[in-house]
């Protein structure tokens, strides 16, 4: 059965057109919508690549039904920035800090990151672990990451 509905990604309204109801939202903002930031590995919402903000809700959008967050503001890696050219401070962050390896896991890392920092500006290596327990990494190691971490949050509590 072909359906039809609004998903409003990254404050922007994009129509989904000929979808199939039972399609996560991972599959949408991938293969619709060509947000391919967002990545593809477990499906079953263990690895968090696939991390997206769902009206400012951390959420794994490979268990949701995309046309079950019409009308809901969801949030990927992409709306993150302001451009290639203009990264947050949590991606340049993780830039700086080498915490990006193959990169297949970053941009779930990156969200879930923003995610915490916008709760808890000056977390812990305790709160930061516990955030980010959800997310697999194969390559870093973690170490870099928590530092990424850490010099987010104090660039951006120290940025008015």
């Amino acid at each position: 059965m072909s359906n039809t509905y609004s998903l409003r990604v990254n404050g922007t309204d994009c129509e989904v057109t000929d979808s199939d109801i039972t399609e996560s939202l991972l599959f949408v903002l991938r293969e619709r919508l060509g947000l391919t930031g967002t990545k593809n590995a477990c499906t079953e919402g263990e690895c968090s690549s696939c991390a997206v903000l769902v009206d400012g809700m951390l959420t794994c959008s490979c268990l949701v039904l995309a046309a079950a967050v019409e009308g809901q503001e969801i949030t990927t890696v992409e709306g993150l920035s302001n451009g290639p050219e203009d990264l947050s401070v949590v991606q340049q962050a993780f830039v700086d800090n080498g915490a990006v390896q193959c990169g297949f896991c970053t941009p779930g890392l990156i969200v879930a990151v923003h995610d915490l920092l916008e709760a808890d500006p000056a977390p812990t290596d305790t709160d930061v672990r516990e955030a980010l327990s959800g997310n697999l990494c194969r390559c870093t190691g973690y170490g870099r990451i928590l530092a990424a971490v850490h010099a987010a949050a104090e660039q951006m509590r120290s940025t008015p």
